[in-house]
């Protein structure tokens, strides 16, 4: 671990970023804004249609997913379709579309209602858990600190613990200075994101490069240039840059579950292209597609899929990624006040 004191490109290279997507953005206001709220009306029949449309011209995994599983959007106007009658409630409405978009099977689409909100959370709800809070104070103790978003302490075995829960917390680069020099001495350092839903890239990218020591690529993003399904930009790059601060030159461990969502699941991205690095724990979440939100007639908001994002080998992380190591929590661990995943990575680190 070093420490640099040549100015940050990290502001510059975001903004590059943001302005790129910005205009990925700009495209797609002008593509949703053709999904005009006066094009239907505002019945039960008006909504469904309105609905239907703005996933077909702008969804951006529609293609991706009739691969995937055989998603036919034709197929799902027609089946939902018949389910639609005009004396029909609007909670009965609610359901019927909200059930027509778990088609997608996308924890980023969702449907915002008064009265309820519609959402696809099947990517982890059917899966263990690999996470125990009651485990989680046995490791920790009481006196682990806090900087900003991140708990950390160092365990009995000098191996660094860092637990970031959601990278809507956000995180600066003094806090990242404190916990690194604070596990400076460590032989290794873990990293627990499991059951973190996502949040700011930025927090995400900002931690990454901190085990970051060349310009790296990560991954590829595109846009929705028309209203075909397979209407995209050409792929462009996404790099990580070494933090100039304080960075971290040992090993490391990524604890990942299916909870591990959006930008936590492009943390684990990148983390798995750097050489010092072992994800381990369960498959992620996914959730590879940057959201965009639109409204139907009612006034219903509706949240879905509009960025495609990629890893570095050019492959779709929406419905996550691989660990290098694939480790479970056992019952006999639990019962033992032991978590087996925390467990598996000390080990390795002293390996």
């Amino acid at each position: 671990m070093r420490r640099k004191n040549s100015e940050t490109c990290h502001a510059r290279r975001w903004t590059n970023l943001l302005r790129s997507l910005w205009c990925a953005v700009c495209v797609l206001v002008l593509c949703v804004a053709c999904v005009d709220e006066e094009a239907f009306d505002d019945t039960p029949q008006g909504n469904f249609e309105a609905l239907w449309k703005i996933i077909d011209e702008h969804y951006c995994f529609l293609d991706y997913k009739q691969h995937e599983y055989g998603l036919d959007w034709q197929a799902v106007y027609n089946k939902y379709k018949v389910r639609i009658n005009e004396n029909m409630s609007q909670k009965q409405l609610f359901e019927v579309l909200c059930d027509m978009l778990g088609e997608l099977r996308d924890g980023h689409v969702n449907l915002t209602a008064s009265h309820d909100y519609g959402r696809y959370w099947s990517w982890y709800e059917d899966y263990p858990a690999n996470v125990s809070d009651t485990l989680l104070r046995r490791y920790m103790g009481t006196d682990y600190k806090i900087a900003s978003g991140i708990k950390y302490t160092i365990l009995d075995d000098n191996i660094g613990y860092l637990r970031y829960e959601s990278f809507n917390d956000a995180i600066g680069e003094g806090n990242l200075d404190e916990v690194l020099m604070h596990v400076i001495l460590c032989r290794g350092l873990i990293i627990d994101i499991r059951s973190n839903g996502g949040g700011m890239l930025t927090n995400a990218e900002k931690l990454a490069a901190r085990f970051c020591w060349e310009k790296t690529l990560v991954g590829y993003y595109q846009h929705k240039t028309g209203p075909g399904h397979s209407e995209f930009s050409s792929r462009e790059p996404r790099y990580l840059e070494p933090s100039a601060n304080m960075r971290w030159n040992k090993p490391a461990v990524v604890l990942t579950n299916r909870r591990v969502f959006s930008a936590a699941n492009e943390f684990a991205v990148y983390m798995k292209t750097l050489p010092n690095v072992k994800l381990v724990g369960d498959h992620t979440g996914g959730g590879a597609g940057m959201p965009f939100s639109s409204s139907l007639p009612n006034g219903w908001s509706v949240r879905f899929s509009a960025v495609p994002m990629y890893d570095a080998q050019g492959q779709s992380a929406e419905f996550g990624i691989a660990p290098d190591y694939n480790v479970q929590q056992t019952d006999e661990d639990f019962v033992r006040g032991r978590d087996t995943l925390i467990e598996f990575a000390r080990q390795l680190l002293v390996e």
